[in-house]
C-alpha cells in the first residue's frame, strides 16, 4: 500500500483516481467542488501547496489540476501560466525535498494538429495559450528525474463533456451538432487505472495514455448507435469559430502505452460501454 496525494480530485480524472487507487492510502484536494474527506487547496498560495506536501510526505504525488477552459486561458493568462505552469515547478520542488515519485498529466494540445497520430518523441507546437501552459508544466516536471508526464485527449466520464453530452442528447431524441477534427477520447477511469498501472511499475518521461482516434462525428455516430438512437439526429458542421485556435487532428500514438499495459484501455467500444453503463440510460 502506497502513500498516495492526489491533487486535483474533483476533476474527471480526480475521480478515476480516487477508485484506480482504491486500495492505497490516499489523500485528495479539491478547491471548489467539495470531495468527501478531501482537502481543501487554492493552488495559486504556493506556501499552503509545498506545506501540505512537507507534512503528508507523500510517496506518490499524482496532479490532476488543470486550468482546461481553453478560451478561458486565452483572457486569464496570468492565471492559466499559475495553474497549469507555476504550480508545477512548486510540486517538482517539494516531491524532490521528500523523495515522492512525481506524475503530470498533461494533453494532446501540446501539439499543432497539423499531421494526428503524434508520438511521444514527436516535436510540441501549440497553438493556444493553453497548450503552451501545459507544455511548460511538462518541462517543469521532466526536470524531475522521478517524474511521469502523461499525455491524454479528450478525457470524459463524469462532467460536461462532449460524449456525455451527445449520449444524454441523443438519448432524448434531441439533434446534436458534430465536426470532423479528430482527437483520442478515454474515460477518466480507464485513464485512472493506466496512470495506476503506470506508477507501480514506477515509469519516468512522457507516455501517451489515450483512447483511439476518432473524430467528435464519428464518436457521435457510434454513440447513437450503441444506445439505439437514430443516426440522423447527429448533424455534420464545419469546426466552431472559437477565441483561442484548435488542432484539426490532435490524435494520440498510444503503442508505447500498449506495450507497458495488459489491458484495454483504448478501444472506443470499451470507453463508450462504460459511459452508457454509467449513464443509467
Amino acid at each position: 500500500m502506497s502513500k498516495v496525494l492526489i491533487i486535483g480530485c474533483s476533476s474527471q480524472l480526480g475521480k478515476g483516481l480516487i477508485k484506480a487507487y482504491s486500495n492505497d492510502q490516499i489523500f485528495c484536494t479539491y478547491f471548489s467542488n467539495k470531495v468527501d474527506e478531501g482537502i481543501k487547496l487554492d493552488l495559486q498560495n504556493f506556501v499552503h501547496l509545498e506545506d501540505l506536501i512537507l507534512k503528508l510526505r507523500p510517496e506518490v504525488i499524482i496532479n490532476a489540476s488543470a486550468y482546461t477552459d481553453v478560451d478561458g486561458c486565452e483572457v486569464n493568462k496570468e492565471r492559466a501560466y499559475i495553474i497549469n505552469a507555476e504550480v508545477v515547478k512548486h510540486m517538482v520542488r517539494t516531491s524532490r525535498v521528500i523523495g515522492a515519485y512525481f506524475v503530470h498529466v498533461s494533453t494532446d494540445y501540446v501539439f499543432d494538429g497539423e499531421k494526428g497520430m503524434y508520438r511521444e518523441a514527436d516535436l510540441p507546437s501549440p497553438i493556444n495559450y493553453y497548450g503552451l501552459t501545459k507544455l511548460i508544466g511538462e518541462t517543469y516536471a521532466l526536470s524531475y528525474d522521478d517524474s511521469l508526464v502523461v499525455r491524454t485527449s479528450g478525457v470524459f466520464g463524469y462532467k460536461n463533456n462532449f460524449p456525455t453530452f451527445a449520449m444524454k442528447s441523443l438519448h432524448e431524441g434531441k439533434e446534436i451538432s458534430a465536426w470532423d477534427s479528430y482527437y483520442s477520447p478515454i474515460h477518466a477511469d480507464l485513464l485512472g487505472k493506466a496512470i495506476h498501472n503506470l506508477e507501480k511499475m514506477k515509469k519516468t518521461g512522457v507516455i501517451h495514455i489515450a483512447g483511439e482516434r476518432v473524430s467528435r462525428y464519428e464518436l457521435a455516430i457510434k454513440i447513437a448507435e450503441k444506445i439505439n438512437a437514430r443516426n440522423s439526429l447527429v448533424k455534420l458542421v464545419p469546426p466552431q469559430n472559437t477565441l483561442a485556435k484548435r488542432p484539426k487532428d490532435s490524435s494520440l500514438d498510444i503503442a508505447k502505452a500498449k506495450d507497458l499495459l495488459d489491458f484495454d484501455f483504448y478501444s472506443l467500444d470499451v470507453n463508450l460501454d462504460i459511459l452508457i453503463k454509467g449513464g443509467n440510460l
